[in-house]
């Protein structure tokens, strides 16, 4: 476990430049391949290096792989800093980003779209809608309660989840089996094969002032991980910080999902592997997260591209390989422990 700074310091640094690697590979690698050094030329061409690629291999890079590797690195950063947060607020290490019911309201956004022949950036929208929505209802039922702990949120993430599950399956049954319904099975499945510059123009900077908001939470998430008693003693206004985090963490997670569909595992496996090199504080671990989800959902991208002739969808190899990591990570842990 790192606990010294200059060691945190050299770690993000080394994958700050491993991140960089990857992504030249990544739009190196693919169908029509491109040699490394020529992709890191075309990528600083802004620089006016000299032309020693061809107009085809700009265009590959430029227009088809690069959207696509900038929404990896964005919604990889985007769903690990969530669900760190909400796992910090919610006390809980085994919480995820949709807890709320944030991607169950994306896909019935989503699906809803579908149904109406929508077009693609429609779709993003009342995917983002609808996972607003959901968390909108989730907070709004404790209220009318008059119960605002965590365990009344909780279940009524678990309410709202399982109704909208029920829509979903009444949308697929009314959609058409041979055009809408692969659609909608598919956007479940998550990818990025329809991301593009316009697409990322309206989310990118969404999801870069949530994540640099929630940068700035990370001590006083610290805060709110501890009892409510401890957190006042702090100075904490525990309903309102708490509220707060968990309202940029749902505009994460509804953006992201709107760009992709739904991505598992990242939310949750994520946060425990930044904790297993730097410990618990929520100061080292959203940072260390977010830049190693996105190595990892780059890589994940990559796979999903050039593994067989026709595109997997990203929440296949995420799963593959998400439960046998969170595995090892909990087995891990309970050596250390």
């Amino acid at each position: 476990m790192i606990k010294s700074a200059k060691g945190y310091a050299i770690l993000i640094a080394s994958l700050l430049i491993s991140l960089f690697f990857i992504i030249a590979i990544s739009l190196s690698v693919g169908i029509y391949g491109v040699p490394f050094w020529q992709t890191v030329k075309i990528i600083f061409s802004f620089f006016g290096s000299e032309q020693t690629w061809t107009n085809t291999m700009e265009i590959v890079i430029m227009n088809v792989r690069l959207p696509r590797v900038i929404a990896a690195v964005l919604i990889g950063c985007a769903l690990a800093i969530a669900g760190a947060s909400y796992q910090g607020v919610f006390q809980n290490p085994l919480v995820s980003p949709d807890v709320l019911g944030v991607s169950a309201g994306a896909t019935v956004g989503a699906a809803t779209a579908i149904l109406f022949g929508f077009s693609h950036y429609l779709n993003m929208v009342f995917a983002f809608l609808g996972g607003l929505l959901a968390v909108g209802l989730c907070m709004l039922l404790p209220a009318l309660t008059g119960k605002k702990s965590i365990l009344a949120l909780v279940l009524s993430g678990i309410i709202v989840g399982g109704f909208l599950s029920s829509i979903l399956g009444l949308i697929k049954y009314l959609a058409d089996p041979y055009s809408q319904l692969p659609a909608i099975v598919f956007w479940q499945m998550g990818s990025l094969s329809k991301v593009t510059y316009s697409s990322l123009v309206v989310a990118a900077p969404l999801i870069i002032i949530c994540c640099v908001f929630l940068f700035l939470m990370r001590w006083r998430i610290n805060a709110l991980s501890l009892n409510d008693r401890e957190a006042q003693s702090l100075g904490i206004h525990l309903f309102k910080e708490r509220s707060l985090v968990i309202v940029f963490s749902t505009i994460l997670t509804a953006v992201s999902v709107s760009i992709s569909g739904t991505i598992g595992w990242l939310g949750l496996t994520m946060p425990h592997f930044a904790r297993l090199i730097v410990g618990d504080n929520n100061v080292k671990v959203l940072p260390l997260a977010g830049i190693i989800s996105a190595i990892f959902l780059i890589a994940v991208d990559l796979l999903a591209r050039n593994l067989t002739g026709a595109e997997i969808p990203l929440g296949i190899i995420t799963g593959f390989l998400g439960a046998p990591l969170f595995a090892f990570l909990l087995i891990r842990q309970r050596k250390i422990g």
